[in-house]
């Protein structure tokens, strides 16, 4: 049997409004209500993430999405209407860039939680 990643769950102060901003931002399916507590994001065929509501201190945490050049255009553009800021590092200042240096192209936003989302159309973590 393959490993694979099935489900993660995301702290936010309002999970329905998390949840369906990310999935807005990725073109996916979501839903209020799920198994448990939880707003599901339905990120592809094998991975869920769970948002949780989380009224006190949690973790940042870091997200990353490898998407194709295409999904990587339509993600992008709908950051920008939404006129959620973006940047080229993962910590570095707002600067509305795309990071090019790994053979692809690379995004990083915050949520209003304060985790970090990356979208890349070419794995730094996986070279040939």
């Amino acid at each position: 049997m393959t490993v694979e990643l099935d489900h993660m769950i995301v702290p936010a102060r309002d999970r329905k409004a998390a949840a369906e901003l990310l999935a807005f931002i990725l073109g996916v399916p979501w839903a209020e209500s799920g198994v448990g507590p939880f707003c599901p994001v339905f990120v592809n065929e094998g991975l869920t993430l769970d948002f949780d509501q989380a009224d006190g201190h949690f973790p940042v945490q870091h997200y990353c999405f490898r998407v194709s050049e295409s999904e990587f255009d339509d993600i992008l553009a709908r950051i920008r209407d939404r006129g959620i800021e973006y940047r080229s590092t993962p910590h570095g200042p707002v600067d509305m860039q795309i990071n090019t240096q790994h053979g692809g192209r690379i995004v990083y936003w915050n949520e209003p939680d304060g985790h970090v989302w990356e979208i890349l159309t070419v794995s730094y973590a996986r070279q040939p």
